[in-house]
């Protein structure tokens, strides 16, 4: 029996879908509602197979658009989990004003329809990035919040909202900050995607820099259990740190692809000019979340060959997408470099 109603915005993303598939298989008593705008991450794909789920219903909607998030709202719903968002950094770095319409002014109308609706949770997915560069040691989530691009920024504004709507108005709300994710589903954007599908067509990796930028690793549905975690057991008001416990470079992420895909180093790489700002490493500290009961259940290396095998056996869901806007996205961005 349907106990529980979420809204969850971003449904049709990768963490989002895979925070959707989770939820709907391990919790027989909760509903979703998505809203998403479906802009190029957002893949109806994504969620194709609970399409047909009783439970499961879509809006078409932007989070910065009140009326889309009432209609999303219905009549009524115990949580609004917030997914939403411009993502990838160097995007940000092309266009940093649609960032700040969604990740800023996005937030705020959410914030608004949880007082205006007395939705008694909210949870705003966040990141690493907020703390910007980690020379050593580990962020807690009391650290100071030192953003470096305009995606962390925009991040790191939604965040600071959040927890001012806490402390003026009492609203319920919670946040999580995932360290890097990877799994299915993922646009190939980003470094695992983006590296794995170029290997499978035969083409070169782009590695910023020297490749030995650090980052700790989180299956998508190890970040799916834990946001579901903090959402249920998580005090009000609270910031929860979700990471994997893997960190790598870059450069050992890209040689471990190379050999899952059958390739060679010399003729797979191809070393570009670094990002502008490139943070060099982020680490969290997850001892909070760890007390909450939550920790990861995915081994990095089984993870990661899932993770590629996925990619082999689903050449219809990510070749489409490699494509129009997407090439014209990955010309713009390393043509040059």
């Amino acid at each position: 029996m349907v106990k529980q109603h979420w809204v969850v915005t971003g449904g049709l993303g990768f963490i989002g879908s895979a925070f959707v598939r989770v939820v709907l298989a391990e919790r027989p008593d909760v509903s979703i509602t998505v809203l998403d705008a479906m802009t190029y991450a957002g893949n109806p794909a994504n969620l194709a197979a609970i399409a047909g789920d009783p439970r499961y219903r879509f809006v078409k909607g932007d989070i910065a658009d009140a009326k889309a998030v009432d209609a999303a709202i219905g009549e009524g719903c115990d949580a609004i989990v917030n997914f939403a968002a411009e993502t990838h950094v160097d995007r940000s770095i092309l266009d940093p004003e649609a960032f700040i319409r969604t990740d800023v002014m996005g937030t705020h109308v959410l914030l608004e329809a949880v007082r205006r609706h007395q939705v008694t949770r909210f949870l705003q997915v966040s990141t690493d990035e907020v703390y910007g560069d980690v020379e050593t040691g580990e962020s807690t989530e009391s650290d100071p919040i030192r953003p470096r691009s305009p995606y962390a920024a925009s991040k790191a504004g939604g965040d600071l909202q959040v927890l001012a709507y806490h402390t003026t108005f009492g609203t319920p709300v919670l946040i999580t900050r995932g360290s890097n994710t990877y799994g299915p589903y993922q646009y190939p954007e980003k470094l695992i995607p983006l590296f794995v599908t170029n290997l499978l067509e035969g083409e070169q990796v782009p590695v910023y820099g020297d490749g030995l930028q650090i980052r700790d690793w989180l299956y998508a549905d190890d970040h799916a259990r834990g946001i579901a975690h903090v959402l249920e057991r998580g005090t009000p008001g609270e910031v929860y740190n979700l990471g994997g416990g893997n960190s790598r470079t870059n450069l050992e992420i890209t040689k471990e692809l190379i050999r899952l895909t059958g390739r060679t180093f010399e003729a797979s790489v191809r070393h570009v000019t670094d990002r502008a700002g490139h943070d060099r490493r982020y680490a969290l500290d997850c001892a909070k979340a760890r007390a909450l009961g939550w920790s990861p259940r995915t081994n990095f290396a089984v993870g990661l060959a899932e993770t590629v095998n996925w990619y082999r056996d689903h050449e219809d869901w990510w070749r489409p997408i490699k494509s129009g806007e997407f090439r014209e996205y990955y010309q713009r961005q390393y043509a040059l470099r």
